[in-house]
């Protein structure tokens, strides 16, 4: 077994396979046979994975790019699994100065695979030195300073970097340039939700109706890491009201209690759209002002709410702000004229 690599400040985990990337429950899938959805990125990965291993080279690098909870960690536990490889994981945020990235970075070891969630946070020194590294596999320093500095070469050990994004388009060009694969992950339909969640459920002894299932599925959200939080949640209703069986009513009834309407949405969702119909009457309004009027953080409305209402057509993004669709009303049963 091999010891954790870190610079000492927690930035990095190390482990001798991908199974430390798993959360606390053990349901994640470590290889891509298990993986549910995401069929057209599954299918071109496999077959990425399979030609760097029939040539004897790392995996090109991969930037996984989509909303919150759709599988980006997963996926990059996934390459580390069918690729045989280690797998060190960190974040944008986490990298705080260069030198921690330096750090990171000369602690790999061939064919390793490096993790950075969040990687649109790099700020841009850092995320510079990402550069040669990417390409050459080579890290650019300079030593000693004044008339006595002079730039060296550092060769780094190949590499396959996976970094996640829920927002492509806050990358830099030239860093999203540095990515030999790009693949984008969508939102799930209720059936590919289902799956997942009997998955789960099987992985957690749990017994459920695939009714149930299909109840969880289609307030999820399109999003598994919902899916699997609500299973965890409504086990625990039913080992206390239902014998330890989850059937639909069951589900419906813990769903109601945690204020998850038939949409998926929660009292926050409610909150934005309510504030974007009454406080803003309608109007055209900026993240930061939605934000205030529900007491949320701007990032947290536009990285976990906005995409689902968006998806369902409740909300747009305009040049001069957010601004409710029809659909909001009529899901609010509200006459937009009476405002």
């Amino acid at each position: 077994m091999k010891k954790d690599r870190t610079d000492g400040r927690g930035i990095v985990s190390g482990q001798a396979s991908s199974d430390d990337i798993v959360c606390e429950s053990g349901i994640r899938p470590l290889f891509l046979k298990d993986y549910i959805g995401q069929d057209r990125a599954k299918e071109n990965l496999k077959i990425f994975i399979d030609a760097a291993l029939k040539r004897g080279e790392p995996l090109d690098h991969v930037l996984l790019s989509g909303s919150a909870g759709l599988g980006k960690t997963t996926l990059a536990g996934i390459i580390a699994g069918e690729t045989g490889r280690d797998i060190r994981t960190t974040s944008g945020p986490a990298i705080e100065r260069p030198i921690d990235l330096v750090i990171i970075l000369k602690g790999l070891h061939e064919g390793d695979v490096l993790f950075i969630d969040e990687i649109h946070r790099l700020r841009r020194p850092i995320e510079e030195i990402l550069y040669s590294a990417m390409e050459d596999f080579m890290l650019d320093r300079v030593i000693n300073k004044g008339v006595g500095a002079r730039p060296v070469r550092i060769r780094l050990p190949k590499f396959t970097l996976v970094g996640a994004t829920t927002r492509i388009g806050s990358l830099s060009s030239p860093l999203r340039a540095r990515f030999g694969i790009i693949l984008p992950l969508s939102f799930y339909d209720d059936a590919q939700l289902k799956d997942i969640v009997l998955r789960a459920a099987g992985i957690l002894q749990v017994r459920i109706s695939e009714d149930a299932a299909l109840e969880i599925a289609s307030r999820s959200r399109g999003t598994p890491r919902i899916a699997n939080r609500m299973l965890r949640r409504i086990r625990d209703f039913a080992d206390i009201k239902n014998g330890g069986v989850i059937d639909s009513e069951t589900a419906r009834d813990a769903m109601k209690s945690l204020a998850v309407d038939r949409n998926g949405l929660d009292s926050v969702d409610r909150a934005i759209l309510e504030s974007m119909a009454f406080r803003f009457r309608g109007r055209p309004a900026s993240l930061d002002s939605i934000a205030a009027a529900v007491s949320e953080e701007p990032e947290n409305i536009e990285e976990v709410y906005e995409p689902y209402l968006l998806k369902l057509g409740f909300i747009e993004k305009t040049s001069r702000g957010r601004q409710l669709l029809p659909a909001a009303y009529d899901y609010l049963g509200i006459d937009c004229g009476s405002l």
